[in-house]
């Protein structure tokens, strides 16, 4: 009997670790233009059949002076807007938030609260800019994730890099 015990505990050390965080980076880049105005942008973990599994982030603008007028906009994010944006109340606890200047952005998830089922997922960002073009990008990913090589896919105009990193933090 200890035996088998002992067996199965060096089992469960053996198998290939589970990432605890799931980190997306995300770069915005600079454009020489006349008139620049910051990207809207919306991130999201979509099924197979590109229903939305989960929503990581909406950046947009916020409300200056009691006007709602950034959330008249959203629907900009076309296929975003068609896959859960028009079917939400903004501004959403812990996924929305104002829109980035250029540069690299990270945001992190913990996966524990991801409540993803195992199977294959795309992670999407889409982005478009006033006075600008629209952008988006996918990396297929198959969850639970095991070990931390990030993938990363390049836009050409309204997004930079976008990688996809999963984390051991044990």
């Amino acid at each position: 009997m200890r035996a088998i015990l002992t067996l199965a505990g060096l089992a469960v050390f053996s198998a290939p670790a589970l990432a605890d965080t799931m980190e997306v980076g995300i770069e915005i880049p600079r454009l020489n233009v006349a008139e620049y105005h910051r990207p809207y942008l919306a991130a999201w973990i979509a099924n197979p059949d590109n229903t939305v599994a989960a929503n990581l982030a909406v950046w947009y603008q916020q409300e200056r002076r009691g006007e709602d007028e950034g959330e008249t906009w959203l629907k900009d994010l076309r296929q975003w807007w068609r896959r859960a944006g028009r079917d939400l109340d903004m501004p959403i606890d812990g996924v929305s938030g104002p829109t980035q200047a250029p540069g690299s952005h990270t945001i992190s998830f913990d996966t524990d609260t991801a409540a993803l089922e195992p199977g294959d997922y795309v992670l999407t960002v889409e982005a478009v800019r006033e006075v600008g073009g629209r952008e988006m990008v996918q990396i297929p990913f198959t969850w639970p994730a095991t070990g931390t090589a990030p993938a990363t896919v390049s836009g050409e105009t309204e997004l930079g890099a976008i990688t996809l990193t999963f984390v051991d933090d044990k």
